[in-house]
Formats: C-alpha cells, sequence, structure tokens
C-alpha cells in the first residue's frame, strides 16, 4: 500500500474488539486522561498473563462473536460521541493492521477531528511512516521473559529501535514483582531506552493487590531512574470490560 490513502474510505473495515469512553488512560505517561478506547483484534504474541485473550485467543474464545469488521464511520461515531481529548488504539496488537484502508483512513479523521492519537504497541512491529507520522504517541509494552513468548519472538530490536527514534513513544514493562525492574535495566541498556522514558507497571487485575504490588516496585524504580505507573482503571472499575 502506498504510504498515503488513494482514497479516504469511510466504509473500510477494521475488525474491532469494542470501543468504548469517556474513560482514563489507565496505564503511562498518560494516565488519568480523558479518552476513547478502540480495541482491535488480532496479536502476534501470546502472553500467559495477557488481560484482554478474546482479542486472540481462539483456544479459549469464539473469536466470531468477540471480534467484528466495523466501518471507520461506525467506529469514529462510537469514538467522538464522547468528545474525547485522546483516543487510544490498543489490542490486541494494533500495528498489525497498518497495511489496511481501515487503518490509514481511521488515523486521517482523527487527525481532521483534532484529537491526539496514541498507540499501545508491544513492540515487535514498527510503525510505518505514515503511522508515524500520524501518532501523537506510542506506549510500547516489551514482553519479559514472564510473559511466556521466546525471546526471538517478543523482541524485536529493529522495531523498539524505530519507535525509540520517533521520540513520541514511552516504554512501559509489565513487572510481577521487584526482581522484574533488573532485567527492565538489562533489556533498556541492551536496546539504548533511556530511563527517562521507562515505565515500569504492576501486572494484575485485582484492585485489592495493586497497591502492595505498586509499593514494591516503587523503590527498585526510583534507583533505576525510571518512571512508575499503576493501572487506573483496575483500581477504579477492576476487571470491567469496556472502562
Amino acid at each position: 500500500m502506498s504510504d498515503e490513502p488513494l482514497l479516504l474510505d469511510l466504509a473500510a473495515t477494521l475488525v474491532v474488539a469494542e470501543t468504548f469512553g469517556p474513560t482514563f488512560q489507565g496505564e503511562g505517561p498518560s494516565c488519568g486522561r480523558r479518552c476513547s478506547f478502540v480495541r482491535l483484534g488480532g496479536c502476534n504474541l501470546k502472553c500467559t498473563w495477557c488481560d484482554t485473550p478474546e482479542t486472540w485467543d481462539a483456544s479459549r474464545h469464539d473469536l466470531r462473536q468477540t471480534l467484528t469488521p466495523r466501518t471507520v464511520a461506525d467506529i469514529m461515531d462510537r469514538l467522538m460521541v464522547a468528545d474525547p481529548h485522546m483516543v487510544v488504539i490498543t489490542g490486541g496488537e494494533p500495528l498489525l493492521h497498518q497495511q489496511q484502508q481501515g487503518w490509514t483512513t481511521l488515523l486521517h479523521v482523527l487527525n481532521m477531528a483534532g484529537v491526539e492519537i496514541e498507540v499501545e504497541t508491544n513492540g515487535t512491529i514498527a510503525p510505518t511512516p505514515y503511522t508515524e507520522a500520524r501518532v501523537t504517541r506510542f506506549n510500547v509494552s516489551p514482553k519479559l521473559p514472564h510473559a511466556g513468548d521466546p525471546e526471538h519472538r517478543r523482541v524485536n530490536g529493529k522495531a523498539l529501535a524505530v519507535l525509540r527514534w520517533t521520540n513520541r513513544a514511552a516504554f512501559k514493562f509489565v513487572c510481577t514483582g521487584p526482581d522484574d525492574v533488573d532485567e527492565v535495566m538489562r533489556f533498556t541498556h541492551e536496546h539504548n531506552i533511556p530511563a527517562r522514558r521507562v515505565w515500569v507497571m504492576p501486572e494484575g487485575t485485582d484492585p485489592a493487590l495493586l497497591p502492595a504490588r505498586l509499593a514494591a516496585l516503587a523503590e527498585p524504580a526510583l534507583t533505576a531512574g525510571f518512571n512508575l505507573t499503576t493501572r487506573l482503571h483496575i483500581q477504579l472499575w477492576g476487571p470491567e470490560k469496556g472502562r
């Protein structure tokens, strides 16, 4: 596909798990910001602790029921009804959709609407020039060994470098405990990711457990020079979908 869309086609489709908002971005540097979300289907990883397996795991979910092709016009209607300051495109792995007309059209009309665009990605797929030019911020979440996939699947040094060079990427690491902060230090050193652009975040979907897990990460994160993020949506609403 050309870097520029040949036609602004609002009837073009994307495979969607859910659209929702208004809500708050729950994680990373935009935590607490009012926004709308569109969650796309499909992922190239199989994280053992994934909290949205309905977007990719056919062994546990009937993806014909959990994923729906929706037009860009329909997606925009649902996103913009909340009059958001920002739209978050998440997954699954949303950058799998970059070669689709629905993707290029969605980014274009979001730009026209004047809202910021944040893309959440696992960092294994580089953004195309078209995507890079239109996205305000990349919320990159590389996976550590505890996610379960082998390193050659969960780490792509070239894609991470492209994301780093955009100067619009934050790197967010899910940590199951304070020992994982050492692994984040090794990873970020190996891939030349500055500590000021790193956020560590506790794993979990139980709001009762998050405060202790967050506290356990605080001192190691400070020592490493990293930022710390909670999971605000979990604290507010637990594992409830669409929040």
